[in-house]
């Protein structure tokens, strides 16, 4: 978007320019060869680059009308180019470009609680898509001059995601959380570093491509770091060893799956659940969905919690059930209303 809008204000300028051109030539050959006031040069040279049909100031000597029709040919070219260049702003959406850079501003401007995705490969479409599937904002950042293919109203700006100045102009310091999936380590450990030092409180998830990528990013200040090969060929190996736990895990994962997922949840100072052992709960009996995991706020985590464990306010707690049942026990988790025993 930027390489347009600096596109077509070069264009813009050029047409400008070969005007005044035109204009400045024409006075200074009617001024010297007629001896015509300047005044009157110009307007003689107006009216000739119009085609009004008005008569001329005074009769033309025979090397003023040589050099008029000089100017009427050339002018004809500027003209030409004019018409040319503005046919094509209007039918290559120029226009719409240089004028949707408010537009994008604007929607930029009201992004809160968002997330930033820095690169749209093969892992940053994933993301993006499921993204859109669960109605979270975010923006997607890119290289400047990739042209994507995206669906829907997702918001792209192109640039480089390095730079403090572009990851403010995102909203770095209102975001909730960044993914760096970058095509290198290093570019990836430069936007952790960036990211870190403008939102101390943003959580960042970013990818390691090389063995030892993964310590490296940490120290400059990601959460989690995630290495798609190591966790590849982990699957891939599980899938041989133990095929009937990958199925149900990509069962619980898979998008879009209506028999059973795997969610998590905050508990909320008005839940339910808050204050309450998991046996006093009796979530499984009430909403229909099994604990498998519980981490408590000072980061904590217990995997298949057993029932004297207490539920508090900003514990977040992992669920296994049925789309429906998730849902009623979120509401119950946030306090939103009561639920139906089963």
């Amino acid at each position: 978007m930027k390489d347009s809008a600096n596109t077509f204000r070069n264009k813009l300028i050029l047409t400008l320019v070969l005007f005044i051109i035109v204009l400045s030539s024409g006075t200074a050959g009617y001024y010297f060869i007629e001896g015509w006031r300047v005044f009157d040069s110009l307007y003689m040279t107006v009216i000739t680059l119009s085609t009004v049909g008005f008569h001329e100031i005074e009769p033309l000597s025979k090397a003023g009308k040589a050099f008029t029709i000089g100017l009427i040919f050339f002018s004809l070219g500027v003209v030409a180019f004019a018409v040319n260049y503005g046919l094509k702003a209007i039918f290559e959406g120029e226009f719409r470009d240089v004028f949707g850079r408010r537009k994008l501003k604007k929607a930029l401007g009201s992004l809160e609680n968002h997330y930033i995705i820095c690169g749209y490969g093969r892992m940053g479409k994933v993301i993006s898509k499921e993204f859109e599937i669960k109605g979270i904002p975010f923006v997607v950042v890119e290289k400047e001059g990739q042209g994507l293919d995206i669906d829907g109203d997702v918001i792209v700006v192109y640039g480089d995601a390095t730079r403090d100045e572009l990851l403010k102009d995102v909203g770095i310091e209102r975001a909730k959380g960044l993914i760096s999936v970058l095509d290198s380590d290093p570019q990836n450990l430069y936007v952790v570093l960036s990211a870190r030092g403008l939102n101390k409180d943003l959580f960042i998830v970013a990818r390691a491509n090389d063995e030892g990528a993964d310590y490296k990013l940490t120290r400059a200040g990601a959460d989690k770091v995630v290495s798609p090969y190591h966790i590849g060929g982990l699957r891939m190996a599980h899938t041989i060893l133990k095929p009937t736990v990958v199925d149900f895990l990509e069962l619980t994962a898979k998008t879009g799956n209506m028999e059973i997922q795997i969610e998590e949840v905050v508990v909320e100072d008005a839940s339910a659940l808050a204050g309450k052992t998991i046996k006093e709960a009796d979530i499984r009996a009430k909403n229909w969905v099994v604990i498998v995991a519980l981490r408590k706020n000072n980061g904590k985590m217990f995997f298949n919690p057993r029932a004297h464990t207490l539920i508090e306010v900003g514990d977040k707690v992992a669920v296994i059930g049925e789309p429906d049942h998730f849902t009623q026990f979120e509401d119950m988790a946030r306090g939103k209303r009561g639920t139906n025993s089963h």
